[in-house]
């Protein structure tokens, strides 16, 4: 009967039943002020306003009642080695809430980061490697101080890691090449999704940068998959950042067109390229003259590195150019061969010397034989 009478002591009933309003009454209050906090935080659209929401959010209702628990245990009293234990349970607590709320405002800082258009990191694998490299970072030191508090030499710990960390890297070496190639492109941003590239035999736009391949979607619809760290290697061509398109094309005309005519043309050519307003005019020259044609060669700018405009312009060029052409009484070149027929040509007449050579090379032609033998 003396374990239920200590159960029934009235004075072990008063600390519980203390302890559980308290518990009670703190999380109830912890819980209402973190609710309004979040609904004056959610009418905010500050940078420190949006902050304050992702560690509002992230705040553990777990960790709260955990908590107030032990701030309501602060109302009984215990044995020193109960005291200690609270002591480092109050850390344990602290900590993992400290984490959390660090890691809310690590991810909220990188995806503000991805989707930053001034100066910010557009580059997706940049901002998940950064936010990856962070966190780990920050649990790590969580989980050693926790470990250190309770009184677990974390030397021998973190020496192993180092060890352990180099013996995985010798490993995944061809890995961590593309991993660094891919924070290579997140840096230095020769290409960005959307863009689009040629090198090689490869022409298509960037769909997806990994943290090992990088996908491109050609030009003739297939997905091509390459590494990262071959990609760097190549010599990039990227067309999405072009500004300006210099055009360079050539055409000919017959070698019956006279002097004048022929530098009528020059003009009539920069007279059309002027009235583009999307072309700027450069130079148009009588370049050569070529095996069959009189070789013009034309050089213009276009205002804007879009594929589709340019061949709208040069179009417009082609088609005023043979209108104009046409009207100065102008023939394009093209390609003329000559063929002669030897049998049907007339033989010349040879000379009496000749006549007599080829009469003594060869006497069957004058009716008789010659005996080249001496008797």
């Amino acid at each position: 009967m003396a374990p239920l009478n200590a159960w029934l002591d009235l004075a072990f009933l008063g600390h519980l039943l203390l302890v559980i309003v308290a518990v009670l009454v703190a999380f109830g209050l912890l819980r209402l002020l973190l609710g309004s906090l979040r609904k004056r935080l959610e009418a905010r659209t500050s940078q420190w306003a949006r902050y304050a929401s992702a560690i509002a959010n992230r705040t553990s209702n777990f960790l709260l009642f955990v908590f107030s628990l032990m701030l309501a245990l602060k109302f009984v009293a215990f044995p020193a080695n109960w005291e200690a234990a609270l002591a480092h349970g109050w850390f344990v607590v602290l900590a993992l809430q400290v984490a959390l709320w660090l890691d809310a405002c690590v991810r909220l800082w990188t995806g503000e980061l991805a989707r930053s258009r001034f100066g910010g990191i557009r580059n997706p694998v940049m901002t998940t490697l950064l936010s990856v490299v962070i966190l780990i970072v920050v649990w790590a030191v969580m989980l050693l101080s926790i470990l250190a508090n309770l009184g677990v030499d974390i030397t021998a710990l973190v020496a192993s890691l180092g060890v352990g960390g180099i013996a995985v890297a010798l490993a995944v070496q061809t890995l961590l090449s593309d991993v660094f190639a891919s924070l290579s492109i997140g840096f230095d941003k020769p290409f960005e999704i959307g863009d689009f590239i040629v090198f090689g035999d490869v022409a298509g736009t960037i769909e997806h940068i990994g943290l090992k391949t990088t996908r491109i979607r050609s030009l003739s619809g297939e997905q091509i998959v390459c590494s990262n760290t071959e990609l760097l290697k190549q010599t990039l061509h990227n067309y999405k950042r072009m500004n300006t398109r210099r055009i360079v094309f050539q055409f000919g005309i017959s070698y019956r067109t006279s002097a004048d005519k022929a530098k009528a043309v020059a003009e009539l050519v920069k007279e059309i390229i002027d009235a583009q307003a999307e072309a700027k005019f450069d130079r148009a020259h009588f370049l050569a003259f070529d095996e069959s044609r009189l070789l013009y060669e034309v050089v213009y700018i276009m205002q804007t590195a879009d594929y589709n405009r340019y061949m709208d312009v040069q179009q417009q060029i082609n088609l005023r150019l043979l209108a104009g052409v046409k009207e100065l009484g102008v023939d394009f070149a093209f390609p003329v061969r000559e063929l002669r027929n030897v049998e049907a040509m007339p033989t010349p007449p040879r000379s009496a010397e000749r006549q007599s050579a080829a009469a003594f090379a060869h006497p069957q032609a004058q009716g008789g034989s010659r005996d080249s033998t001496s008797h």
